[in-house]
């Protein structure tokens, strides 16, 4: 049977109905739709589904976030034309079934008997033979032969001999129906679970998304769907020690509450990592409370292990915090701004100002995250990092780092966890807002003992960006107090002047006091351009420049380009002088110790003059450290009630049959046309010259029927032409 691919033709109707009905269930109208919900389920795979609008600005600009929502590109299957063409392939693929399954089941018990005999000469697989059997016998020990091999066989008596029809793979009809019948089971397991039911509530039952703020216990009942909902797939959050009953269903423009007939207590999450810091292990140990009986179920969810209760499965999808509480110390990065410290919890927020006096500014201060772990990669940078040779070629190193175990890589791993770290936003009055991440303890960035660790202070202005860091070092303390306090002073003329006159005096001596006064005029004059209060004539009227920049412009200015190289060294030299005395002259009015002359507080300064040179430049009046914190974690799990399942798992059992049935069971069917040989003893002759190609098979007794054989297959295989052969001896060459 040849399957059309023209629709079902119905004689009722107007003109309009037929034509539809002819559309609809037609193999080229179900293969369209099939390739636009393909197209769709790719640029869903794609394209992130779900995220906030601004994502799709920050990604792909104004337009084209406007376009995906507009053609709910980022909703695709929840989108109501993802909706309605599941809906109409369910309906093309069902009139496609019942158009070509009647022709398919009555096939099924026709072996095509009747076909002439004159016909078989036009098939490709055929053979001719002489039999000593009569043709009743011959034909039915044929029958019996295939039938023992599995063949549906039927005999047929005609005047002029037997006819021998058999058939063998049927089943290949049958992955035709099976193929397309998983295509209609999957799309409506895919419809049921899908947002279709939400849909329809919305419509008919009065139900609206939600677009407000405040407690889940003060939204409305318009908002809220009934436990008896007979499919959903929601998000229900729940810190732990704490326990909810309310899950969250994220619909384009707002939110729906799914009430559930039990509530979900979460006692501890736990999460474990691999040497490598990735994920090993997320669990949720829970406790579910039945409403009506109050009984308490205890249960494991696990990524990939979910529990069942009254039908809805509770998923593990991720983690999150639950309130944590932390206490952040602020660290000055303008000169009218104290240190001070302030308790909040995550996902809370603070008011507070940029500093004293009337310029001061309110800012809001919002605690986005707080990570205990962090692991980092601080492998060194390659062949350039590593002093290796890069002129050297090791085909052999090349090939080994090539084969072997899948899990090798190219790329040289170290990794570390660094610690805590707390991530946060400073929003102004204006509503703009930059995000901070800043980790809790110094990190150290190389392998250098001299080297000192550094304080991350990490900021970016979108969430698309990698953050830039703001590297304070550690002092012997372990803290960043010295540089607090060697900023603070960096601000004070008094203080200022005082590194000045120990610095010359250190320098030149007692007994040259005219030496002594030049080196101060410089030192002073160098410590105030990178102190940022010194005007000249070309920054007056200017945002003040400090830092390595402010010495830079002022070399280009005042110094011939001859000389700058050697004046900028001497510059460096009396800033950095200059800059160590106030680092002592800090820790003398602390009552610290004097920091040691040696290659750590060389690599200290060094890294302290980069790191006051940058802070002018910080986005914001303050940085948040990490002081304490009572971590609180939360489970977010994904429950679901999905009657759909089991519908879309018989449907891919389907598809493997259908399959399988298609590309491996081959449809063959047989004939052999018995009529008695006309053949006889007197015009028998021995010479094999007189043998015709038509007989092929004679032996040297005469014959008493001439058999004609032909096979036909749905699929021309090498398979085909053996099984051909295999018959043909089998069948045709009984002795004479």
């Amino acid at each position: 049977m040849t399957v059309s691919t023209e629709g079902m033709k119905v004689n009722l109707g107007s003109r309009t109905l037929r034509a539809s009905v002819e559309l609809l269930s037609s193999m080229r109208f179900s293969i369209s739709l099939l390739t636009v919900i393909c197209i769709a389920s790719v640029i869903g795979t794609v394209l992130k589904q779900g995220e906030p609008l601004g994502n799709y600005v920050n990604q792909f600009g104004p337009f084209w976030a406007q376009v995906f929502t507009l053609v709910s590109l980022n909703t695709v299957y929840s989108a109501w034309w993802f909706l309605l063409i599941l809906a109409f392939l369910v309906v093309s693929t069902s009139l496609c079934i019942a158009r070509n399954a009647p022709k398919i089941f009555a096939e099924f018990s026709q072996l095509k008997e009747d076909v002439r005999e004159q016909s078989l000469k036009a098939f490709g697989h055929r053979a001719q033979a002489a039999l000593s059997e009569a043709p009743e016998a011959a034909a039915r020990r044929i029958g019996q032969t295939l039938v023992q091999s599995g063949w549906k066989v039927k005999l047929q008596e005609r005047k002029s001999g037997w006819m021998v029809a058999a058939k063998k793979g049927s089943a290949n009809k049958l992955g035709y129906i099976a193929a397309h019948s998983a295509i209609v089971l999957v799309c409506i397991g895919g419809l049921l679970d899908g947002d279709m039911m939400v849909r329809m509530q919305m419509w008919l039952g009065n139900k609206s998304v939600y677009t407000g703020g405040g407690l889940i216990a003060d939204v409305p009942a318009q908002h809220r769907l009934a436990e008896n909902n007979p499919t959903f797939r929601a998000n229900l959050m729940v810190a732990e020690n704490t326990q909810s009953s309310t899950a969250i269903l994220n619909q384009p423009g707002g939110v729906l509450l799914q009430e559930l007939p039990f509530s979900v207590e979460l006692k501890k999450f736990v999460v474990e990592f691999y040497s490598t810091g990735m994920p090993k292990l997320f669990a949720s140990d829970i406790i579910i409370h039945d409403k009506v009986t109050g009984e308490k179920i205890p249960a494991r969810v696990e990524v990939n292990h979910p529990a069942s209760y009254k039908g809805i499965e509770i998923f593990q999808s991720s983690f999150d915090d639950g309130g944590s509480s932390v206490m952040l110390k602020a660290i000055p990065m303008a000169a009218t701004t104290k240190p001070f410290e302030i308790e909040g919890t995550i996902g809370g927020s603070s008011t507070l100002t940029s500093g004293e006096g009337k310029g001061a500014e309110k800012l809001t201060l919002e605690y986005t995250k707080l990570r205990l772990i962090n692991v980092e990669n601080f492998a060194g940078a390659g062949a350039q990092g590593s002093g290796a040779d890069v002129r050297k070629v090791d085909l052999q190193q090349a090939i080994d780092t090539r084969l072997g175990a899948a899990n090798k890589t190219t790329d040289s791993k170290q990794r570390r966890n660094v610690g805590p770290s707390i991530g946060y936003k400073l929003r102004d009055a204006a509503g703009q807002a930059r995000e901070f991440s800043n980790y809790m303890l110094p990190v150290k960035m190389d392998d250098n003992p001299d080297s000192p660790s550094l304080f991350l202070m990490g900021v970016r202005e979108n969430e698309v960006d990698a953050f830039q860091y703001l590297r304070i070092p550690a002092d012997p303390e372990t803290s960043m107090d010295t540089f607090v306090r060697l900023r603070t002073a960096l601000a004070d003329p008094a203080q200022r002047d005082l590194a000045v006159q120990r610095y010359a005096r250190l320098a030149t001596g007692t007994d040259r006091p005219e030496l002594t006064r030049q080196l101060a005029q410089s030192a002073s004059r160098a410590l105030a351009l990178f102190a940022g209060t010194e005007v000249t004539p070309a920054t007056k009227g200017k945002p003040p420049v400090a830092g390595l920049q402010a010495i830079s412009d002022f070399m280009e200015a005042n110094v011939p380009e001859a000389e700058r190289n050697r004046a900028g060294d001497v510059l460096i030299r009396i800033l950095n002088g200059t800059l160590f005395e106030l680092t002592a002259l800090t820790r003398e009015q602390a009552k610290l110790p004097p920091l040691p002359q040696d290659g750590k507080t060389q690599a200290f300064m060094a890294q302290m003059v980069l790191t006051l040179s940058d802070a002018p430049h910080y986005p914001a009046p303050m940085a948040f450290q990490l002081k304490d914190f009572k971590q609180v974690q939360a489970s977010v799990f994904q429950v679901a009630r999905a009657p759909g399942k089991k519908i879309v798992y018989l449907g891919c059992a389907f598809l493997i049959l259908g399959v399988f049935g298609m590309l491996y069971v081959r449809e063959r069917r047989i004939w052999v046309w018995l009529a008695p040989s006309a053949f006889t003893p007197a015009n028998h002759s021995d010479d094999a010259a007189a043998r015709t190609e038509a007989e092929p098979l004679v032996s040297e007794s005469a014959p008493a029927s001439q058999a004609t054989m032909a096979l036909s297959t749905n699929r021309k295989t090498m398979d085909g032409d053996k099984e051909f052969e295999m018959l043909k001896m089998k069948l045709l060459q009984a002795p004479l």
